[in-house]
C-alpha cells in the first residue's frame, strides 16, 4: 500500500517533540483504516528509517454548538507514536 494513503500528517506538539529528542518517538495522524504493520512500512518507506514499535490511539471527535445552538460533532482521527531503532532519526524540518 502507497504510504500517502497510510500517513496524513506528523503531529507537532510540545509533548511530541519532547518524545522524539528524548526517547526517539514520532508522532503522525494516519488515516482510520491503517493497521500498525501498514504504518511501520510506510514510515520505513518514506523516511528510510527502521521502526521498533508502532502504538496507535483512535480519537472520537469533540461535541460541539453551532452560533445557533445546533449540536455538532468534531472529525474523528487516529494517532499513531513510531518508535525508531536507536540512533535512527527523522529530519522534520
Amino acid at each position: 500500500m502507497q504510504a500517502d494513503k497510510i500517513l496524513k500528517l506528523v503531529r507537532l506538539t510540545e509533548k511530541s517533540n519532547k518524545l522524539s529528542s528524548e526517547l526517539g518517538q514520532y508522532t503522525f495522524e494516519v488515516y482510520g483504516h491503517a493497521n500498525k504493520h501498514q504504518i511501520a512500512e510506510a514510515v520505513e518507506q518514506t523516511f528510510k528509517v527502521t521502526v521498533r514499535r508502532v502504538n496507535t490511539q483512535t480519537y472520537r471527535g469533540k461535541n460541539k454548538k453551532s452560533r445557533q445552538g445546533r449540536p455538532s460533532v468534531g472529525s474523528d482521527y487516529k494517532k499513531a507514536i513510531v518508535t525508531l531503532k536507536a540512533g535512527d532519526k527523522i529530519e522534520l524540518v
